[in-house]
């Protein structure tokens, strides 16, 4: 059973189910899921500035790759990943003290916002993120972007692009289907 003082009941039952369902299941990617933070690496994490909510995720699951095309990070990849904060020549707001980026979507990155708790995204119609005018809202938390987005499997087959005749191939739809996750 994983545990975390912050994580909702929904969030710990969801990810046990999803790893209950992956250690039966030798077909899928091992990989897919991350493992845990404890308290000791989540404190010295926020010392060095990563935000509490993406640290409290990451006691319950420390990072998931979907797909070939999505994936939240672990705390590790997150902070080699911080790069995509920086400044670049783009109409975005970017910065470090806004924003922390704790996935992609392709070669997207995905934010969370260090003011509001919120995840960002960038809105489908722009072929390369940093030509973006705006921010599109995913979630309204880490949690949220996991539970609502990569777990509901429509959801999470509109942000990995799969055709409805390939759902049978995807090792994520598969392990949420082995969870009971599909509805």
């Amino acid at each position: 059973m994983t545990s975390a003082s912050h994580a909702s009941s929904r969030l710990t039952a969801t990810v046990d189910a999803l790893r209950t369902a992956l250690a039966q299941s030798p077909d899928v990617l091992g990989f897919t899921l991350g493992g845990t933070i404890d308290a000791e690496t989540a404190a010295d994490a926020e010392t060095d500035g990563v935000p509490r909510e993406f640290l409290d995720f990451c006691r319950v699951l420390d990072g998931v790759s979907c797909g070939p095309n999505v994936q939240l990070f672990g705390l590790e990849e997150a902070e080699e990943h911080q790069f995509y904060c920086g400044p670049v020549d783009s109409p975005l707001e970017l910065s470090p003290e806004k924003l922390f980026c704790i996935g992609l979507i392709g070669d997207t990155p995905v934010f969370l916002d260090r003011a509001g708790g919120g995840v960002l995204g960038i809105p489908d119609e722009h072929w390369e993120w940093v030509d973006a005018e705006r921010f599109e809202p995913l979630a309204p938390s880490v949690e949220a972007y996991f539970l609502e987005r990569l777990v509901t499997p429509a959801e999470y087959a509109r942000l990995e692009s799969i055709d409805d005749e390939l759902w049978e191939y995807n090792d994520w739809l598969k392990l949420l289907r082995r969870a009971g996750l599909t509805g």
